[in-house]
């Protein structure tokens, strides 16, 4: 009994670590969607209310990839893009 428990632990903490260092959310890198977006949004015809929220959505990615944040910068660019049709 002691060696199953022992076990069963042992399993745990490995799959935690397993788990814990894989990434939460496999990303894009932000420059390379931000290129995508960029080039969806200059073949795109928007009205004022949707452009001004992309220019919003695009300024908001560009300040988080610049601090490296590729995930919140995606999540703006993903937004973005969904504003554009794509």
């Amino acid at each position: 009994m002691r060696v199953r428990k022992l076990i069963q632990a042992a399993s745990t903490i490995v799959l935690g670590t397993v788990a814990f260092s894989m990434p939460a959310h496999a990303t894009v890198p932000c420059e390379d969607m931000l290129k995508e977006m960029r080039a969806t949004k200059a073949s795109t015809t928007l009205n004022d209310t949707d452009k001004a929220k992309v220019e919003e959505l695009e300024a908001k990615a560009v300040e988080r990839c610049n601090a490296d944040d590729d995930v919140r910068s995606d999540k703006f660019l993903t937004e973005a893009m969904t504003l554009l049709g794509k």
